[in-house]
């Protein structure tokens, strides 16, 4: 699909279809008043006869408008025009993208000039992400494929004076969209397809597509640094373990990088501690946090950011068998901390730690993990919003600053040393997990505690990464906040 720029007014628009607003009460948007009077009123005489109540997300389609080039005009309830604001807005402009008629293969898109509290920068990226969204075809695998959309176009109409800053934005948006679709692409796949060594092939192939080095550590070399932890988890399954790491190196040679670690379970049963039945299935998206970082990989890949980066994702299967932990194995992790399983479920945080203490040799500025990591975080904030952790509030603030820029909402939890006694082991250093009572919190203190070389925080994304019920699939979660985080440093370097 093509993005551009443009300004103009509507009516001299040659388009399969002009997409502009109304609000209730029948006040039209500055560019729906200008086709109006081109039309000779046909817009607000439609509007009067009661077919478009301007009431939020409504859609009335309108065909070959006398003296309007274009052959299609698509109305948009605005609401009224005291309440758009920015939630309103995007809801406006979801509700347009899904509207488009389906034959329509360019379409003008005129809602820029709504919504002041937003800046056309933050409009216009947040337009090209939501095409991607909504557009977005699941990578089914059904023997029918789906019809391919013919949209093939789009213009994005501004003011001439915001032109340059609009095509940045798109130029962002666009590669957001590709981090997004990516991590969903990814998150869909079932656990007999994207295994770890099929996550290790697009890790080689964004390597060669956007110029990163990357190098893929087998079970060996696992072996080799003493990862004990991760170790353990993959020893149940036949599946091949791998350590993916990834650098994109476009910042300054003295510049510290920011590392991203991303939990790659590629499949998670349980393993011995063996979870329900019911909605099993969904545990493939236990990879998405490795999803999310080579999403954003993908993005900064496509923006050239200039900034150091690394990523890296410990990726196996957690299975049950005659090889697997065991509750109450306790195993030696990189960093030498011994810790007693008591629930081979908690396997996350087990791939995660290894990964955090192999981070020190980066000598990073930040370390941010991303994990599908507890049931206990989609208790406390269901599926609006990621859960922040971190052993210094500036960086807390700055992933949920990002995140509100980005609408990838975040929220700051709390990393009181009060909850560390309920990681407590009489047999090692310490458990791997903490009681029913405040699971992602203890979860979050496991790892701090091979975090402490480095500013760093974590991201429980266990109730954004994907949706359930009849809109199952991958969100692509959090890979718009932690794009965002990047682009927003890099600016500041």
């Amino acid at each position: 699909m093509e993005f551009s720029i443009k300004n103009g007014n509507p009516e001299k628009q040659l388009s399969d279809c002009l997409i502009i607003g109304v609000f209730e009460g029948g006040k039209l948007s500055a560019s729906a008043q200008l086709l109006d009077d081109a039309a000779g009123n046909a817009i607000s005489t439609v509007v009067k006869s009661g077919d478009m109540s301007g009431k939020i997300a409504s859609i009335l389609l309108m065909h070959q408008l006398p003296n309007i080039v274009a052959k299609r005009v698509l109305l948009v309830g605005l609401g009224k025009v005291s309440e758009l604001n920015t939630k309103e807005y995007l809801k406006v402009v979801r509700a347009a993208v899904k509207a488009i008629p389906s034959v329509a293969k360019d379409v003008g898109f005129y809602l820029t000039e709504l919504a002041p509290a937003m800046t056309v920068h933050e409009k216009t990226a947040q337009i090209a992400e939501i095409f991607s969204d909504a557009t977005y075809q699941v990578n089914a695998l059904k023997s029918k494929k789906p019809e391919a959309v013919a949209l093939k176009k789009v213009a994005v109409f501004v003011e001439k004076s915001e032109e340059a800053e609009a095509k940045s934005a798109l130029t962002q948006g666009l590669a957001i969209g590709e981090g997004v679709k990516m991590a969903k692409d990814l998150g869909n796949l079932p656990g007999n397809i994207c295994t770890p060594t099929y996550l290790d092939k697009q890790a080689k192939q964004l390597a060669k597509d956007y110029g990163f080095k990357v190098e893929v550590l087998d079970q060996a070399q696992i072996e080799e640094l003493g990862m004990g932890a991760f170790l353990g988890v993959a020893q149940g399954s036949d599946e091949p373990m791998r350590l993916i790491v990834l650098q994109h190196k476009k910042g300054k040679k003295d510049q510290k990088p920011v590392a991203l670690v991303g939990k790659g379970i590629t499949f998670d049963s349980g393993g011995i501690s063996l979870k329900g039945g019911s909605e099993m299935d969904e545990m493939k998206y236990d990879m998405c946090g490795a999803a999310s970082v080579l999403g954003t990989f993908k993005t900064i890949g496509e923006l050239d950011l200039p900034i150091n980066a690394v990523g890296i994702i410990p990726t196996c299967d957690n299975m049950p068998s005659g090889k697997a932990l065991k509750p109450g194995d306790i195993v030696t992790s990189m960093s030498g901390q011994t810790i007693e399983v008591l629930n081979t479920d908690a396997e996350g945080r087990l791939v995660l730690c290894d990964a955090l203490t192999y981070a020190e040799k980066f000598d990073p500025s930040t370390v941010v993990d991303v994990a599908t990591l507890t049931g206990a975080c989609v208790v406390a904030l269901g599926q609006h919003a990621s859960a922040v952790y971190s052993n210094k509030d500036a960086i807390a603030a700055e992933l949920i600053a990002a995140g509100e820029f980005a609408h990838d909402r975040a929220w700051h939890m709390p990393l009181w040393e009060d909850y560390q006694q309920q990681l407590d082991s009489n047999f090692a250093d310490m458990a791997n997990i903490g009681g029913r009572a405040a699971g992602s919190i203890t979860a979050a203190c496991f790892l701090s505690r091979f975090a402490k070389k480095y500013d760093w925080a974590h991201l429980d994304i266990a109730g954004t990464a994907w949706k359930s019920g009849k809109d199952k699939g991958g969100t692509g979660r959090p890979v718009p906040l932690l794009s965002t985080f990047l682009i927003k440093r890099a600016l500041n370097k």
